[in-house]
């Protein structure tokens, strides 16, 4: 989608807003709110707390955590090809306001490993969210304020829509992005497939042992594609990027492409729940939807999800030039939506 058409479309339906603070406005469900450039900070941390270890499900998984252990839980689920530190400045503003942040590798990055090494390597929608799930219960967390971007939104769009009592309230830059493999086999509209170029490349072996290779080089590429206007230096990409050097990740990025296209199959025992996911089911749980104005990654404009909420909803359309990447261009703005979503 055009970034300047779907700011353009939501200029002519906010307020306007004055003053050197950022404000939001207040919105029920369907309405669109935004935040004005001074909503933008410059990163001022450079790492987290020493990282901890858990095992969960399938997987040791690798998590940074924040704030005081007895504060109402908050996760956050990066993307690809992302790390935790796109939440290394949202971290300290969340645990601030007294919450437990907990901000988790995903699958096939950082310090997260698989317990066997004859556990498939599988990248689907289901299984990336039940990863989620499973770290919730090892860590004994009943309920919690989910946020994320990129996989890390839609992994947090299926917890809230599947298991709507784990999860409290809901934030999600780009929306609604549940999908299914039968959409992902319709084509679209030329434009719109060049913003997938990559996808049909992961389909190709070619592809597969470029990214393997060339994974770093790859990966910054994106960044700036999806993040035109984002100036990160090579210090913050390099911490980043570290944790693609995961034995899995290239195993996992590949299938999760594929499988989109149903080009490769998922597990069976996974059939239901993505039959369940297929028939796009409406998120209940209070929920702030964002997106910055500058995101040059495919993503839907905020029009056609919005009845994907049926609880308390609101839109935030963060400008300043903030791209794909939100959490990290834009901390100050992420942090303020998940204690906004987290207070109800």
């Amino acid at each position: 989608m055009d970034p300047t058409k779907i700011a353009e479309q939501i200029d002519r339906r906010r307020r306007s807003f004055v003053g050197a603070a950022m404000t939001f406005t207040a919105a029920q469900f369907g309405m669109i709110g935004s935040a004005n450039a001074q909503a933008v900070k410059p990163a001022t941390h450079a790492s987290f707390a020493p990282l901890k270890q858990i095992d969960a499900g399938l997987l040791n998984v690798g998590y940074a955590e924040a704030g005081p252990a007895d504060g109402a839980p908050v996760i956050l689920l990066h993307g690809w090809p992302y790390d935790i530190y796109s939440f290394v400045d949202v971290a300290p503003l969340v645990a601030a306001a007294g919450y437990r942040v907990i901000v988790p590798f995903v699958r096939g990055y950082g310090t997260t490993r698989f317990l066997s090494g004859d556990t498939v390597r599988n990248g689907q929608q289901a299984v990336v969210a039940i990863d989620v799930i499973n770290l919730m219960d090892a860590l004994k967390i009943q309920k919690a304020t989910i946020g994320g971007f990129d996989w890390g939104a839609r992994s947090a769009d299926i917890v809230a829509a599947i298991w709507p009592e784990r999860c409290k309230a809901l934030v999600s830059v780009s929306g609604y992005l549940i999908g299914s493999q039968a959409a992902g086999k319709m084509p679209l509209p030329p434009q719109a497939e060049l913003q997938w170029w990559y996808q049909y490349y992961f389909a190709t072996d070619r592809g597969r042992d470029g990214y393997d290779k060339y994974r770093r080089d790859f990966s910054k590429l994106i960044w700036k594609i999806a993040s035109p206007k984002w100036d990160f230096d090579d210090a913050t990409f390099d911490r980043s990027a570290a944790a693609f050097d995961n034995p899995d990740h290239v195993a996992i990025v590949i299938h999760n492409y594929r499988w989109r296209l149903g080009l490769v199959e998922g597990e069976a025992k996974y059939d239901d729940l993505e039959r369940r996911l297929a028939t796009a089911p409406v998120i209940t749980v209070p929920t702030i939807t964002m997106e910055g104005d500058a995101n040059g990654a495919p993503h839907p404009e905020p029009g056609a999800y919005a009845n994907k909420f049926s609880g308390k909803y609101e839109h935030r359309l963060i400008t300043g030039g903030i791209g794909h990447n939100l959490p990290q261009e834009a901390p100050q703005a992420f942090a303020e939506a998940v204690i906004d979503a987290a207070k109800g």
